[in-house]
């Protein structure tokens, strides 16, 4: 059931025990609407196989795939943080099997397990770092006057 997975790998194995108790398999088949950027977030998956878009709204445009996760990423982090509504939507961009964790049950875990609430915290972290950059050079690519994010000299 499980493979690599970077937050799995992260956690002591007694707490990345405790998480996996709480998870259910997935699957979402290809062309699913996983999530909507806006709505209420209040799960999150760890990807198994098959692969993820990640998209922003864009105003008068289609939606603009910022992101592609594969097996062993995390989709989902916006569950963690007020005002708990998705940033980015998530489609599946092939057959996709995925745990799936429900936020609420996971965060009672960290209250009553800090260690691997700051574990968790602190992987999640990264992904959101990741993430913003991911989006910002993908829209700098799509609608930047001069092409790629990755010319620009960072600040």
């Amino acid at each position: 059931m499980i493979g690599t997975n970077r937050l799995l790998d992260t956690l002591p194995s007694e707490s990345r025990e405790r998480l996996l108790a709480l998870a259910r398999e997935v699957t979402f088949p290809a062309g699913t609407r996983i999530f909507s950027q806006g709505s209420h977030a209040d799960r999150f998956w760890i990807i198994q196989s098959g692969s993820v878009h990640l998209d922003i709204h864009v105003p008068g445009r289609k939606a603009a795939v910022i992101d592609h996760l594969r097996p062993g990423d995390l989709l989902g982090w916006s569950w963690m943080f007020p005002p708990r509504t998705w940033q980015l939507g998530a489609q599946a961009a092939g057959d996709v099997r995925a745990l799936e964790f429900d936020a609420a049950v996971v965060d009672a875990l960290c209250d009553a397990d800090p260690a691997l609430g700051q574990s968790l915290a602190r992987r999640v972290v990264e992904t959101v770092g990741h993430r913003l950059r991911a989006t910002r050079i993908r829209l700098l690519d799509l609608y930047g006057p001069y092409g790629s994010g990755n010319t620009l000299p960072l600040r």
